[in-house]
């Protein structure tokens, strides 16, 4: 693999080739997407490689007092030899990435291969192909934000810790004295606050910029033009925080930190400037002066960062990872706006002319990316493989009447949608329930009359009289799960979805070849609603292309649903976007070669386009920031002259052209409730089970929808449509 490197010595860098890390215990292995040059600190670190040895000297008066105490411990030739061997030796760059999870090392439970992820420092986030990265150095980026802005999450991060350093409160007025990639990242970060911001830098173009991304006014140190908008927004008693993110050897951001704040204020060092404090004014005001370590606390602590042992929340709210998804997180829902930030976007294979350009000035930039050979056009084409259905079957019997059923899982979905209707049936009996705790399988038992309430699953998957499995639990255990009772024999009913990876439907297709068991069935119910069904029936055959509108009014979760745990559990679009996707399938009569996916409104509303071997497409809008009393369900397919019209399966209409004019058929009267098809479905289901006969969803059409679900968080990644290939 590539990995940018520097020569301290002569100040030489190199696109070097390098073996590729291993993937150790207690971290990833990723392959960077885009990686981002940090022009205050590498720059830095570049400059001073280029220097004489004096001037290195110089630069670091705490090597040089480093090396005077080895003199001292181990004399000058040793010493000597150990400092030219140090510096003739070549040097990483870079310390914030994005990319994708290649390998997970044992231990890491968190993230899957494939995963975006966003990675910070300076050993393991560097500007290279490949990178080791531990666990409390990387964090899952959110879905719909784009890989060239999670690139900012390390120094987000960085801006973000000194934010916290300086404790704003609401209606406050804060000082951000350099508007560099640092300082525009703190400007946004205190206006999200609630704080009013002056900025300060010699550099017209970024004081335009910072005021553009939320600072009230913005000038030249040596203005008058600062004091005056300080003076006017604290009434002149000064301002609460100053904020120094400037670099350089000038000592005058800390004399203007002591003129313009207020008395009491607070004075936070988040970049590397000249320190000479003027007594006087410090202490005459009581100033308040803090440094801001880095990305967080963890920051330097070996523990913490390549042992993988987390602070306890309750101790340490806000740590270097926490931190790190916490940027991620507002840069997703739009409070932070990197793209502005963005200078220059340059292919890997040209970073030692980016890095010499920046050196010499001829390219002035605020922020600078990196774009790894996968990501070489803003928006590629990818593909997500739908696995053939490969299987011997085998003999399928015909269930005794009642079928014998066996529950795994419990919750709110199993109990409001499934089993009252289940339990009205003559032709079934609840055998077993199946829970992780004893009283939830317990209550299930009372309610609904299973013969046996259990936590023992391996007796149910052994016990040969029950026909079929429900599995209807978290969405991270379907998989697993399903194929566990698949390789047992068993018939499967999963509820949505059947797997969040690629791997987890690789997984349960291998059960499917190894066993010759694929009486498997997914909670895909809406195809199944008498209403929807009907107006299926009046709208006809079709001859053409067609297209279908389905927007999904979702709304807000409440705070601590599990739905949100989208580390474990998938998105909430990976969760129950098969739905949407399958009911399209259905009406238009195929499975989708090809899917689109982009984020609207900060990644909480998604668009989603399928596209069909005959033309046709389907744009499912799933929004969660829509009005609470518009209907959840709407939905319009539109072909050869006619329309089907579905209103959150309480109404639908079919308006068509006749030979006299127009034709319109409406559902007769409303339904005393929304019927979504889970009646229906449930009794297709036991009548397969009953039967021996077919599935009511081909396996081929589960796989199919399973794989076009997955492809939209590949879709989202990447900014490009994904084709979706079908394996030989």
């Amino acid at each position: 693999m590539k990995q940018v490197v520097q020569n301290y010595k002569s100040g030489e860098l190199s696109l070097l080739d390098v073996p590729v890390p291993g993937c150790k215990p207690g971290g990833v292995l990723v392959r960077s997407a885009y990686s981002l040059i940090s022009t205050g600190t590498e720059l830095m670190k570049v400059s001073e490689a280029g220097m004489s040895m004096v001037g290195k000297a110089r630069s670091r008066p705490d090597q040089v007092a480093k090396v005077m105490q080895s003199v001292a411990t181990n004399g000058v030739p040793a010493t000597y030899r150990k400092v030219m061997g140090k510096l003739d030796s070549y040097t990483p760059l870079g310390y914030s990435l994005c990319g994708v999870v290649e390998q997970v090392g044992t231990g890491i439970d968190d993230v899957a291969v494939g995963d975006l992820v966003a990675c910070a420092g300076n050993e393991h986030a560097l500007h290279a192909e490949l990178n080791w990265v531990p666990k409390n150095l990387y964090a899952r980026v959110p879905d719909g934000l784009a890989p060239r802005h999670a690139a900012f999450g390390t120094v987000g991060s960085i801006a973000l810790q000194g934010v916290r350093r300086g404790e704003p409160q609401l209606g406050e007025v804060a000082l951000v004295i350099g508007l560099g990639l640092i300082g525009q990242l703190v400007v946004q970060l205190l206006a999200a606050s609630g704080v009013r911001v002056v900025g300060v830098d010699p550099d017209p173009v970024r004081c335009e910029l910072a005021e553009r991304l939320g600072a009230a006014a913005c000038g030249d140190p040596a203005s008058a033009a600062v004091e005056a908008a300080v003076a006017e927004l604290t009434g002149g008693l000064g301002v609460d925080q100053v904020f120094l993110s400037a670099g350089g050897g000038s000592n005058q951001p800390v004399e203007l930190a002591a003129r313009l704040s207020r008395d009491r204020g607070r004075v936070v060092d988040i970049g590397k400037c000249r320190l000479d404090l003027p007594w006087n004014a410090y202490y005459e005001k009581e100033l308040d002066v803090r440094f801001s370590r880095s990305y967080g606390p963890g920051r330097y602590d070996p523990e913490y960062e390549l042992e993988g042992r987390d602070y306890p929340i309750g101790y340490v709210r806000w740590t270097e990872r926490r931190n790190l998804a916490c940027f991620l997180d507002l840069v997703a829902r739009g409070r932070v706006d990197v793209e502005p930030l963005v200078s220059h976007v340059a292919d890997f294979d040209d970073a030692v002319e980016t890095y010499q350009r920046l050196k010499d000035g001829e390219l002035k930039a605020v922020a600078v990316l990196f774009r790894y050979p996968e990501h070489t056009a803003e928006a590629v084409a990818t593909a997500v493989t739908v696995p053939a259905v490969n299987v011997k079957r085998s003999p399928t019997r015909a269930a005794k009447t009642p079928v014998r059923l066996a529950f795994v899982g419990a919750g709110n979905y199993a109990t409001s949608m499934l089993l009252p209707h289940l339990a009205q049936r003559d032709s079934v009996e609840l055998s077993t329930v199946v829970t992780t705790t004893a009283l939830s399988a317990a209550n299930a038992q009372r309610k609904f009359g299973f013969a046996e309430a259990t936590t023992d699953l391996d007796a149910v998957l052994d016990d040969k009289s029950i026909d079929a499995v429900f599995v209807v639990t978290r969405h991270s255990s379907h998989a697993e799960l399903t194929r566990r009772a698949l390789l047992a024999g068993k018939t499967v009913f999963v509820e949505k979805p059947l797997a969040l990876t690629e791997d987890e439907l690789d997984s349960v297709l291998a059960a499917v070849e190894e066993s010759g068991n694929d009486r498997l069935q997914v909670g895909f119910n809406r195809r199944f609603a008498p209403l929807l069904r009907e107006a299926g029936k009046r709208f006809g055959t079709r001859t053409g292309p067609a297209n279908l509108r389905y927007l999904v009014n979702a709304g807000r979760l409440q705070q601590g649903s599990w739905y949100l745990q989208q580390g474990t559990e998938g998105s909430r679009f990976a969760g129950e976007g098969g739905h949407f996707i399958d009911t399209a399938s259905w009406l238009l009569g195929a499975d989708p070669v090809s899917v689109y996916a982009v984020a609207t409104s900060g990644n909480e509303d998604l668009q989603v386009v399928l596209r069909y071997p005959d033309g046709s497409t389907a744009t499912i809008s799933y929004v969660t920031t829509g009005a609470p009393g518009f209907p959840k369900e709407t939905l319009d397919l539109i072909a050869d002259g006619r329309v089907l019209r579905l209103d959150d399966f309480v109404r639908a209409s079919v308006f068509s052209d006749g030979t006299v004019g127009s034709k319109r058929w409406v559902s007769s009267r409303l339904p005393k409730a929304r019927d979504k098809g889970q009646n229906a479905e449930l009794a297709a289901f036991i009548k397969a089970v009953r039967t021996g006969g077919p599935m009511p969803i081909p396996l081929e059409s589960l796989v199919a929808t399973t794989a076009a679900t997955l492809a939209v968080r590949a879709g989202l990644a990447s900014g490009a449509p994904v084709t979706l290939a079908r394996a030989r």
